[in-house]
């Protein structure tokens, strides 16, 4: 695969489902704690309407991610997002759980990554995706890069790439 190159419009119209990881990708990788261990994340509210974007659009938006956290169930139940797992070592066996249970095939699912736990499911997707500030390893398999990075507006990159080829637009 080579990154860097955008997607045809064919290949963005083709997704039916957007999986997302989330340090990294929705948040831009930081972690942060109270004085009580209590953890906080970072989302970006331009992610959060592009989501909502895609999903008006039809598009089914799916989260996996390695690590369980509260503050992201808090963000999935605002965004409407009810296909996630959470706390995944295995993202890929957690990928085609999903994609079963919503009859969805592989070759219609685009995945969002950053770091190597990402790799399989990237791999396995029609569209693997880095953003721009992912581990060398993941740009390097990506079919697309982003201009932003995690946290910062990748995810409304893509998500406005994919309602720009569903409405039949230049991507």
């Amino acid at each position: 695969m080579t990154a860097l190159k955008t997607p045809t419009s064919d290949q963005a119209a083709r997704i039916r489902m957007l999986v997302l990881d989330v340090d990294g990708v929705l948040t831009d990788g930081q972690i942060h704690y109270d004085a009580d261990g209590r953890e906080a994340k970072v989302f970006n509210v331009r992610d959060g309407y592009g989501i909502k974007q895609a999903t008006a659009m039809g598009i089914t938006v799916a989260v996996i991610s390695g690590r369980k956290s509260r503050p992201v169930e808090v963000r999935m139940a605002e965004l409407g997002i009810e296909h996630f797992s959470l706390g995944q070592n295995d993202k890929l066996t957690a990928l085609r759980e999903i994609t079963k249970r919503l009859d969805i095939p592989l070759k219609e699912v685009a995945c969002v990554g950053d770091d190597l736990p990402d790799l399989p499911i990237m791999e396995a997707a029609a569209l693997g995706i880095a953003v721009a500030d992912a581990h060398p390893a993941i740009v390097e398999i990506s079919d697309w890069c982003t201009r932003l990075g995690g946290g910062r507006g990748a995810v409304r990159e893509v998500c406005d790439l994919l309602v720009a080829a569903r409405k039949g637009g230049p991507v």
